[in-house]
């Protein structure tokens, strides 16, 4: 009799274990993040593609993160998009070309597709030969989804993918390796507004489409003072800012951020917002003492007094105080740069860092 109450009693948690499992699974997704962007969000994608002239895969690259050794950021620490969603309390995305990216790792952490050279438009930075373009990135980002599908069922993925964040980072490579280049016919097929126009159509396609694949949250990062980067001060006989540079990106993030609004309006159920910070860097470049810095015109890491030179390197010589420099290289800001930029961002868009039960509470 004995032995009968305790099967019975075994019976009964065995039978709640699996009821309380089966309902974990079909009501419970990890809440991760998909990141489609250029070399301001790269994590490692380009690293990958041996034949592109846009990798971060030597020293001094990623020399404040973890081991100081390169992985793919083309920074010498964190990217806005790491900062910020570490503030979000999502993990960080493996790149989609990252050997160890499986359905385990892609339903824990997400996956990040940026590319250095990447643009909205297929023909940017052409002249690099391998990067992958936001039409691409969302090529491979259904591949995911299929494969995902596959892994852990239909309905389990979609709405893993429904309730993912989203995150878009594109557009400055469309004008600096693109459209103030002479050498692309999008140069002299288009003005300022006609090129403007030209990207936020196709923006909007894209985005669309994202949608179609499941994206209802999606923060759109919105463009810095790309004349103040040091290549376009390089270019000037007086080291300042190209003014007609900044306007085309003020032009754009203005566009672009009417098109979120559009969007999140028209879209079933879609919240698109747009994430600025443009004011906020352009006083940092302006009045760097203010933040802690000494130097917003020139990168920490150069090969002597050769400029410009790009890209970081083996043979380049650092500044002597990483955290007084606004920019890493050419084009890229620093660690801490990119940690005001994202502190801005999130500020805007009131981000909250709790998590419950695997959603984040904006």
């Amino acid at each position: 009799m004995e032995k009968t109450k305790k099967s019975n009693k075994l019976a009964i948690i065995l039978a709640f274990l699996v009821i309380f499992g089966l309902a974990n699974k079909q009501c419970y997704c990890d809440v991760v993040q998909f990141i489609f962007g250029d070399s301001l969000s790269d994590v490692g994608n380009n690293n990958y593609l041996t034949k592109s002239l846009a990798r971060a895969a030597t020293p001094w690259y990623g020399i404040d993160l973890d081991n100081g050794m390169p992985n793919g950021r083309f920074c010498n620490g964190r990217t806005v998009a790491d900062i910020v969603g570490d503030k979000m309390g999502l993990p960080r995305p493996p790149a989609f070309l990252n050997p160890s990216l499986d359905e385990n790792v892609i339903f824990q952490n997400g996956v990040n597709f940026a590319s250095g050279g990447g643009g909205i438009l297929n023909e940017t930075s052409s002249l690099f030969i391998q990067r992958f373009s936001l039409y691409k990135q969302i090529e491979l980002f259904k591949g995911i989804q299929e494969f995902m599908r596959m892994k852990i069922g239909t309905e389990k993925a979609n709405q893993f993918f429904t309730e993912a964040y989203y995150v878009v980072a594109m557009g400055s490579n469309d004008f600096i390796n693109n459209y103030l280049l002479p050498v692309y016919t999008d140069s002299w097929t288009y003005n300022g507004d006609t090129f403007n126009q030209y990207l936020i159509s196709t923006l909007e396609d894209q985005l669309k489409l994202m949608h179609s694949l499941g994206a209802r949250k999606l923060t759109f990062f919105g463009l810095g003072p790309m004349g103040c980067i040091p290549l376009q001060r390089w270019l000037t006989s007086s080291g300042s800012c190209q003014q007609s540079t900044n306007k085309l990106a003020k032009t754009f993030n203005q566009q672009a951020m009417n098109l979120m609004k559009d969007l999140s309006s028209s879209l079933p159920n879609a919240t698109f917002r747009f994430g600025d910070a443009y004011d906020a860097f352009q006083d940092l470049i302006n009045r760097p003492t203010v933040y802690g810095f000494n130097n917003s015109h020139a990168p920490c890491c150069t090969l002597g007094k050769i400029r410009p030179t790009l890209t970081c390197t083996p043979l380049s010589t650092l500044c002597k105080d990483r955290s007084q420099y606004v920019f890493w290289d050419e084009y890229h800001p620093t660690d801490k740069a990119n940690e005001l930029i994202a502190n801005e961002i999130v500020k805007k868009l009131g981000l909250s860092n709790s998590t419950t039960n695997g959603t984040i509470n904006p």
